[in-house]
């Protein structure tokens, strides 16, 4: 079964909905994140939850 890693990232009320997208897209684009979760509060804030997957290696012993 594969291991994610997560991160919070809150998103205010006055942010509009392309600025927000575009952070959400940097944040995948370079972080390779991944949406997790999507809420959307009462105030009219919103808090995100993305994932990565973590890759473990084995350590190679000559």
């Amino acid at each position: 079964m594969p291991e994610y890693e997560f991160i919070d990232v809150y998103v205010p009320r006055g942010v509009s909905r392309k600025d927000a997208a575009r952070l959400l897209t940097d944040h995948a684009e370079y972080g390779h994140w991944e949406l997790d979760r999507l809420t959307l509060r009462r105030d009219g804030s919103r808090r995100v939850r993305l994932r990565r997957r973590i890759i473990r290696q084995l350590r190679a012993t000559w």
